[in-house]
């Protein structure tokens, strides 16, 4: 294979001036049916964004093949959600620059947040419906951990403008697809509000969409400080929420913006969030490390995380939380407390803080996974447990394939495939 990048260049850009972009094309389709066959694509053949991008995705457990086509938010929860998001203040700015001259030309204009949730999708009424064939859809999960490397989704996941070509993609079903796009800051805190993405055919992915996309950015970026000057409060903070599901670094959001956690940081609020009369810095110490950690360590560490959290959250004597910490965590809970199994699921998007041994993390984990797959043995609803058994952390819950075996026909292809799958496990796990 030609070297396409000697030294690499800037990363950042899919086509350069002059490449044909039919050989461009089979060149990366190669390099990622390489890369899926786990036979590694030789290093100049790919950039390096979007290799880091394709790594990234397989350990998230992204399936190349495809995922759920099901929508993130939908209906009236979608439209309340939008109609309060601070990117609903830019939209006209970028429906100005970029929407009004989509029409007819095979191009989409999607605005998303911060969790790449995409917000809206406009464009050509065409490649709108085309793009529903892969769930590019209003209210539909385009993060990196839910659909692979894409721009929207990988713009959120680096925090930086990208651009993404065909099957640089990480999902087949995206190949057909190029697009640019970049992320959204808050004017004052710096925080990721969402990211606007432009998708469509292979000249998307030409430097000059990308100083598009950019010069679109600083303009929807200016017009929110001046929101901001007349109305302080507008994109003000509501009720902190922590997020530590799943493989992804852990964060804080305020309000729409999101800040990266330490685990550390991340293991201590979860703890005092599920602790509200407080904890002594002798019982937090327990709870992080039975052995390790004493007490002016954690006063140390504490110290560190008012300067992230705030200190008018945080007391002391004992440490405890002031004011409402929302957690996934805690919508896990309250799903499975009103018996929506599905809407659990939608949520549980991995173990809690997979890396942590913290002894208290560890039982709020096993306590998490231990009431979904209770609920999921409970309802017997075969599409759940194919969900749970087809994911990263429900992979080699047995009881759970048995469960699922159970709900098919037994001269069915895929009872034989579950059989299979389960006598595998038992040899691997000595069951």
């Amino acid at each position: 294979m030609t070297a396409r990048f000697p030294g690499q260049g800037n990363p950042w850009i899919a086509v350069r001036p002059g490449e044909d972009v039919d050989v461009l094309a089979r060149q990366m389709s190669t390099a990622h049916r390489l890369f899926v066959d786990d036979e590694p694509p030789s290093s100049d053949s790919v950039r390096s964004v979007v290799l880091d991008s394709w790594l990234r995705s397989r350990t998230k457990g992204v399936n190349p093949d495809g995922g759920s086509d099901s929508l993130a938010l939908s209906g009236a929860e979608l439209e309340r959600y939008r109609d309060g998001h601070p990117m609903s203040i830019i939209r006209p700015v970028i429906r100005k620059l970029l929407v009004e001259d989509a029409a007819d030309t095979g191009l989409l204009v999607a605005i998303s947040d911060a969790e790449g949730r995409l917000l809206w999708v406009e464009g050509d009424a065409t490649a709108k419906d085309r793009a529903l064939t892969m769930n590019f859809a209003e209210g539909a999960d385009w993060s990196e951990e839910s659909k692979g490397t894409n721009a929207p989704g990988t713009a959120l996941a680096i925090d930086h403008c990208v651009q993404i070509f065909a099957a640089e993609h990480f999902s087949r079903s995206v190949h057909e697809w190029s697009c640019s796009a970049a992320p959204v800051h808050h004017p004052t805190s710096g925080h990721i509000l969402g990211a606007i993405d432009i998708t469509g055919g292979p000249r998307v992915a030409v430097p000059e969409v990308l100083s598009l996309i950019r010069a679109t950015v600083a303009a929807a970026e200016s017009e929110l400080r001046v929101h901001l000057m007349n109305s302080p409060k507008s994109l003000g903070d509501t009720a902190p929420r922590l997020e530590v599901l799943g493989s992804g670094r852990p964060g804080l959001v305020r309000g729409s913006g999101r800040m990266a956690l330490s685990q550390r940081h991340a293991e201590i609020l979860l703890l005092l969030g599920d602790h509200p009369e407080g904890l002594s810095s002798d019982h937090l110490a327990v709870l992080l490390d039975e052995h390790e950690l004493d007490s002016v360590t954690i006063r140390a560490e504490m110290s560190r995380l008012r300067k992230t959290f705030g200190a008018s959250g945080l007391a002391s004597r004992p440490y405890r939380l002031v004011g409402e910490l929302a957690s996934d965590v805690g919508d896990i809970r309250r799903a499975l407390d009103r018996g929506d199994v599905e809407a659990a699921m939608r949520i549980y998007s991995g173990p809690v803080l997979p890396g942590s041994s913290a002894p208290g993390i560890d039982e709020i984990r096993e306590e998490l996974r231990s009431r979904m797959q209770a609920a999921l043995l409970r309802v017997g609803d075969p599409v759940l447990l194919a969900q749970w058994t087809s994911s990263i952390h429900g992979r080699t819950d047995v009881i759970a394939w048995e469960a699922y075996r159970a709900t098919l026909n037994a001269d069915s292809a895929l009872y034989g495939q579950v059989n299979a799958r389960i006598d595998l496990l038992d040899r691997q796990l000595g069951v």
